[in-house]
């Protein structure tokens, strides 16, 4: 279901016209040696390996990689992991060129996939991958997690780096993956910087946003990050099939709307998201929000448009639950976090830590393949304006086919 969303997603994009307003750009598949830089060989290697075909020679791999329930072996799915990871470190790296100040990739945020476990349907933790083609360049970088699951791959490959600052506002109690306890706040020079904040059933925008805010301006002072990562998993909204949150569009996209306004370079991906009409409609709107581009509610036709009746409009209502989040709860959880950040030290000393060979360095430049084709190829020379669109289909900007028709 992931790809078919992102597609629809990718769809409504191009007919409210937003492709205009973005410089869309394709990637070349990264090297399986660039994703060893957090994840282990030998997972690796068995990902490229297993097939629907041969699954039943790697029994004890499947069991030993967590492959199989939560995670199913399926055709293209190593391809399928290089393309989704491809755009999130292929983003970092434009940002780290200053090619962009946002970057969106919403195939990305599979935020649960460990060092050598795949966990929640993420085989490849790309946020992870970004986050450390960014410390390329910056010295901190900021992760929020909206996800209604908490972002335990992440947290857990950087809980012992002060470089790198995780955030997660999550439901928390009985419920995957069971992690992210406000008291979970990292480990020796990472300590004070894994912030969690523990969410009951029902949130609403006014009690998202009351928490959300005040926490992320805090990190925002004391952190100062260089650059930030945002996963948008839209599994928040209300009525997600999976979700037990009370989230609108609106709402999910003021978060957006709100971190954008910090004005730092920022790498924004996808994530969860299990009813199918709802999460086009959230990652449109998003996208319309970080080109600041106002969209109407009325949707334009376009390729799925039967998904998206009766009504046919890019906001829907909330529900009527309850929300189980007391005020009293709120704000006692949200002083909690900003005593925690009025500890952590004003600027970071000590170098990243993955638990990966030569992770106690800054981490190694890996060559990325991306596309940047000179003026004999289709594309732009450096001479020429770098933000003119090009109708050649062989060059790493990629034009809608509607896009230059008479």
């Amino acid at each position: 279901m992931k790809p078919h969303r992102v597609r629809m997603t990718h769809n409504l994009v191009v007919n409210y016209g937003l492709y205009k307003k973005m410089d869309v750009f394709r990637p070349r598949l990264i090297n399986p040696t660039a994703m060893t830089r957090f994840h282990s060989d030998d997972y690796i290697n068995f990902l490229k390996v297993i097939t629907p075909d041969n699954m039943n020679d790697y029994t004890r791999q499947l069991q030993r990689f967590n492959v199989g329930e939560d995670c199913p072996v399926f055709d293209g799915m190593f391809e399928f992991c290089q393309m989704y990871t491809s755009g999130s470190i292929g983003g970092a790296a434009r940002l780290n060129d200053d090619d962009a100040d946002i970057v969106v990739n919403w195939s990305g945020g599979l935020h649960h996939a460990k060092k050598a476990e795949a966990s929640g349907f993420c085989y490849i933790n790309d946020c992870v991958l970004a986050i450390l083609e960014l410390l390329k360049k910056h010295e901190r970088v900021l992760y929020i997690d909206i996800d209604i699951h908490h972002g335990d791959g992440v947290e857990e490959a950087f809980y012992s780096t002060n470089r790198v600052m995780t955030v997660s506002f999550h439901k928390f109690g009985e419920y995957f993956p069971g992690t992210g306890d406000v008291l979970d706040i990292g480990y020796a020079q990472g300590k004070n910087f894994s912030i969690n904040f523990p969410l009951n059933d029902g949130m609403d925008d006014a009690s998202y946003h009351s928490v959300f805010k005040p926490v992320i301006s805090k990190i925002m002072e004391h952190f100062s990050p260089g650059a930030v990562v945002l996963q948008c998993g839209a599994d928040s909204l209300s009525g997600d099939r999976l979700g037990c949150f009370n989230l609108s569009v609106k709402g999910h996209g003021e978060c957006v709307n709100f971190v954008r306004s910090f004005n730092i370079p920022m790498l924004v991906l996808g994530g969860g998201g299990y009813t199918l009409r709802n999460v086009p409609r959230c990652w449109t709107y998003e996208t319309s929000v970080v080109v600041g581009e106002p969209v109407k509610d009325d949707m334009p036709f376009n390729d799925y448009y039967e998904y998206f009746g009766p009504d046919y409009s890019l906001h829907l209502p909330v529900s009527n639950m309850e929300n189980l989040n007391s005020n009293e709860y709120l704000n006692r959880t949200k002083n909690q976090l900003i005593d925690v950040l009025r500890e952590i030290e004003p600027v970071p000393g000590t170098q990243i830590q993955t638990g990966q060979v030569e992770s106690n360095l800054v981490p190694l430049s890996v060559a990325m393949e991306i596309d940047q084709p000179s003026k004999a190829d289709g594309g732009n020379s450096n001479n020429e304006n770098p933000d003119a669109r090009s109708d050649e289909r062989s060059d790493g900007r990629k034009e809608h086919e509607s896009e230059l028709a008479s």
